[in-house]
């Protein structure tokens, strides 16, 4: 999932939001009326030495009222564009995948289930925010179940951001030696070290993330999310010019084609071999299909679960939002929802009438097969490859927060905890990048374990919990629907992931997704 500006903004205002900080009260009343402990003030805590301290304002020395400098500024539409920024991310370059392996009918029925799914939750989430003033998903948790539930949201929120920037990283790994062999006219086949992705996202790592990820805050870095975006709206524009450009069946680049590049692909069919390229007979390959079901289709809903995740980013936001109300933050909310809805469908659709079956789990990679060195694909690879380089030190800023807090809740900022962290998180993150053997192994687990939490089972929990039994009872629509919701939640888990282990024991996901 991309990062939005907001995503910036969660590491000053992911913090405790009670009703009276919009009446304007004091902070030494809201210490007053909380009633669940110490531990939750540490959210609020300017003294407790969190790294977002530097984005609060101070005023001739006065303790400031919080949130008093980020709520109420942003308007309608940028809180559209940011709560999109934070939908879109890495799991559009899978949608096509998915698509195929699901048939064009089954994949818009599920994708439009997700995404109406996605709306039902953040009206769930907003409805307890609203409730109890907390405008942070970890908040939600504490005041829902104490420390524990604190500790599941943030547990759940880091895996979801690690699966991001492994995501991001492994996009690094696979594009960039591409990038690469185009600029320098090399060999594809070639066992250069500098065409070792491997070798790569280490180098990437180390010079370019870790510096700007050893930076106290990264507020600087916001412009990126902006960029982000548009880099995928330039990705989308390209897939829909590519389908027009290349035929089907399609020519599989060789090394010995003195050819135009568009043609045939490899096939399993009989093939005769002109001009270095490879034929096949017949194009029954190239008729889309309505719904599919194999071995594979059990990765469709966990990657559109991945794909849709920003339930962490929508309370930041709602903070943000000039004049804010439940209503017009649903109504953001929708529209955000339904413009990155409809730009997955466009990218899958447009992905897989391109290439059908033999697209691939990362869409970009595909393009290689019929000509590495395309300069529209080139480009697009150079955007996305900078736009997610720079993400991950953003993504991975919270992520360090939400273990600081976890890990060493009662610690002021440290240099040397601020350093070890990033490195070993970074350090993890590329040895699971390395031997992970594709990127669909990423959309699988993560979309099958932290996305569904964070989309379907917290916001039903949070929201059973701190709504009053005396408002709604549990035997009242809404409770026995956000239970409904939760187990919708807890069965799809636990059948993605076993579906998902099933297949990686019989060894046909590796061989599927493998490069």
């Amino acid at each position: 999932m991309e990062p939005s500006q907001s995503e910036m903004n969660i590491l000053s205002n992911g913090k405790s939001h009670d009703l009276a900080d919009d009446m304007g009260v004091p902070m030494k009343t809201l210490f007053a009326e909380d009633q669940n402990g110490t531990e939750a003030f540490r959210y609020d805590d300017a003294e407790g030495g969190l790294e977002s301290e530097e984005f609060l304002p101070s005023a001739n020395g006065k303790k400031p009222i919080r949130f008093t400098d980020f709520e109420g500024k942003t308007s309608f539409g940028m809180s559209v564009f940011n709560l999109g920024n934070a939908i879109m991310g890495s799991g559009i370059l899978g949608l096509a995948y998915a698509m195929a392996n699901t048939g064009i009918l089954l994949f818009l029925f599920l994708l439009t289930a997700v995404a109406v799914l996605s709306c039902y939750s953040i009206h769930l989430l907003l409805k307890s925010s609203g409730i109890v003033g907390i405008r942070a998903y970890e908040r939600l948790g504490y005041r829902a179940f104490g420390t524990p539930g604190k500790m599941a949201a943030g547990i759940a929120i880091t895996l979801q951001n690690i699966g991001a920037m492994s995501s991001y990283l492994y996009i690094v790994k696979s594009e960039l030696p591409l990038v690469i062999q185009a600029f320098l006219k090399a060999d594809h086949n070639s066992d250069l070290w500098y065409l070792n992705g491997n070798y790569l996202v280490i180098m990437v790592s180390a010079s370019i993330i870790l510096p700007l990820a050893l930076m106290k805050q990264l507020g600087y870095l916001g412009y990126t999310s902006g960029f982000s975006l548009s880099c995928m709206v330039f990705f989308l524009t390209a897939v829909i010019f590519k389908k027009f450009q290349i035929p089907c069946p399609f020519e599989e680049f060789s090394v010995n084609s003195t050819t135009p590049h568009h043609g045939l692909n490899i096939s399993s069919h009989v093939h005769e071999y002109t001009n270095g390229l490879v034929h096949e007979d017949d194009d029954s390959h190239c008729t889309p299909r309505m719904f599919t079901i194999n071995s594979q289709t059990a990765y469709t809903i966990p990657i559109l679960a991945f794909a849709f995740v920003c339930h962490p980013e929508v309370l930041p936001i709602y903070t943000e939002l000039r004049d804010p109300s439940q209503k017009k933050m649903q109504k953001v909310s929708n529209i955000s929802i339904f413009v990155m809805y409809s730009m997955y469908f466009l990218a899958a659709l447009f992905g897989y009438l391109t290439f059908y079956e033999k697209v691939e789990p990362e869409l970009l990679h595909t393009y290689s097969r019929i000509d590495p060195y395309d300069t529209l694909i080139l480009c697009v690879r150079v955007a996305v490859l900078t736009a997610v380089t720079l993400t991950v030190p953003i993504v991975l800023f919270p992520v360090r927060k939400a273990i600081q807090e976890m890990a060493f809740p009662s610690k002021s900022f440290n240099w040397i905890r601020h350093i070890a962290i990033a490195l070993v998180l970074l350090m993890f993150i590329n040895m699971l990048v390395i031997f992970a053997p594709n990127i669909l192994g990423i959309f699988g687990i993560i979309g099958a374990t932290s996305a569904p939490c964070l989309i379907f089972i917290f916001p039903a929990v949070f929201y059973i919990r701190i709504v009053p039994k005396e408002d709604e009872p549990l035997s009242s629509a809404p409770k026995i629907l956000a239970f409904c919701f939760a187990a919708l939640g807890v069965s799809f888990m636990v059948m993605s992931l076993s579906f998902i282990i099933m297949d990686w024991t019989t060894g046909s996901g590796r061989a599927a997704g493998g490069h």
